[in-house]
């Protein structure tokens, strides 16, 4: 036993349970409790947002196929996630994307609209309706779906800008003006908006040109010619041209006027009739005619041949001696990145003073590429081969002689109101005779 001496403090105990308490007390302080609750608050908070801005891995895995255009495995994937959830539209909204993607417009043009069937108020499922319809060349369309997901969304620049491409294609320019104006509004960083601003700035509808163009020969004096055109688009249906042309050769002075109509309608291509007259002085045709008929096929921006355009014409030539009539062909193939491809074939019926007539055939391939861009100013190239002759509106080059030409040119674009342009080639003809031409052109738009 333990005996407690009187002079022994017998309140350590309770000092002991004092000290306990007042942990007690500061570990549930009303102020602790609030920071403690702050805290909880923040991670339920954010912990769920950050698992909600991760995509899920079936949509990761489904934009990795997307990038390497594995088309058949990005559906499988889709038509998987379908199946398990078929009432979840979010997976059927990725089916119709990567039907589009993959340039099943029709397909995916369905989809959104079943879609759309069931949930009408996600401005992203009409915004994706509306780019099958654009791809489509449906632009109406895709206008009235885009409207309807401004409406639902109206301070969404993605909506914006999308609305205002569709009012670009359809040639309302005004109403895209003021929409690119509004998504950059809403987002003053977009370069779609800025670019897009600029290209609607100011609808042009006139062109001119002046033109200068050299031949040197290695068996007879240069030629030098220039030009003055003019093209006035004045409907998107109606089109005319005119040019005054002028010729130097051998110390003879010539030139012509030519003047042409070109209509279009949207199914039936283009068609295009000219003339043109003036003083040869034996030099160049008396006078001419001519017709092209024009008409293309888009086939997808997906593709690797984006669109296909095909061109025939005939042009008759009188000159004081001769006759010429051509009969000339053309395939355009429209590349991606905008890249062209242009091969055509003339065949030549020449009808001299005192002899029969002789046909003959000559051929062109060209390719035409983009070389840099900043902003409005664009740098383009071109190279091109041809076989036979080449410009019959020339006297120089009628006659029983084969050649060969190559070259290439340069096209800047300054701005969206100035361009220039350059070309150089060298033809190489029977008998060693050789012609290198060099030229340059001033476009102005307004």
């Amino acid at each position: 036993m333990i005996a407690l001496s009187p002079s022994v403090d017998v309140c350590l105990p309770s000092d002991t349970g004092n000290r306990e308490s007042s942990a007690v007390r500061g570990a549930f302080d009303p102020r602790w409790l609030s920071l403690l609750g702050l805290v909880i608050g923040l991670v339920l908070v954010i912990c769920p947002a950050r698992g909600q801005d991760k995509a899920p891995e079936w949509q990761t895995q489904v934009r990795k196929y997307a990038e390497a255009q594995d088309w058949d495995s990005a559906m499988r994937i889709v038509d998987r996630e379908v199946a398990r959830a078929p009432q979840d539209m979010d997976a059927r909204a990725w089916r119709a994307r990567v039907l589009a993607w993959s340039g099943q417009l029709a397909e995916a043009e369905k989809e959104y609209l079943e879609i759309l069937k069931v949930s009408r108020s996600d401005p992203d499922y009409w915004m994706g309706l509306a780019s099958v319809y654009s791809r489509e060349g449906k632009f109406g369309d895709a206008l009235q779906a885009l409207d309807r997901a401004v409406e639902l969304d109206p301070k969404r620049a993605d909506l914006r800008l999308a609305r205002a491409r569709a009012l670009r294609a359809t040639g309302s320019r005004n109403e895209a003006r003021m929409e690119f104006q509004k998504a950059l509004n809403l987002d003053p960083a977009s370069m779609e908006a800025r670019t897009g601003l600029v290209s609607v700035r100011g609808e042009t509808k006139h062109e001119l040109r002046f033109g200068q163009d050299n031949d040197l020969f290695n068996f007879a004096s240069a030629n030098h010619d220039g030009s003055v055109s003019l093209v006035s688009q004045w409907t998107r249906h109606w089109t005319t041209s005119l040019a005054g042309s002028f010729y130097e050769r051998a110390g003879i002075n010539a030139g012509k006027f030519s003047g042409a109509a070109t209509g279009r309608l949207p199914r039936w291509g283009s068609l295009t009739v000219g003339g043109a007259a003036g003083r040869d002085n034996g030099v160049i045709p008396k006078s001419e005619a001519f017709f092209d008929a024009d008409h293309g096929w888009k086939i997808g921006e997906s593709s690797f041949v984006r669109a296909l355009e095909f061109v025939y014409g005939q042009h008759w030539y009188w000159y004081q001696t001769s006759r010429i009539l051509t009969l000339n062909g053309a395939a355009i193939v429209y590349l991606p990145q905008e890249w062209t491809l242009s091969l055509g074939a003339t065949g030549a019926r020449s009808t001299f003073s005192g002899t029969g007539a002789e046909w003959r055939p000559s051929g062109m391939g060209r390719l035409a590429f983009p070389l840099a861009s900043w902003g409005e100013r664009r740098l383009s190239g071109n190279i091109f081969f041809a076989a036979g002759t080449e410009d019959f509106a020339q006297i120089d080059q009628i006659g029983r002689f084969a050649s060969q030409t190559y070259g290439g040119g340069l096209r800047f674009q300054i701005n969206g109101r100035q361009d220039v342009s350059g070309f150089a080639s060298y033809q190489k003809r029977t008998q060693d005779r050789t012609d290198t031409s060099f030229g340059l052109s001033y476009g102005i738009h307004f």
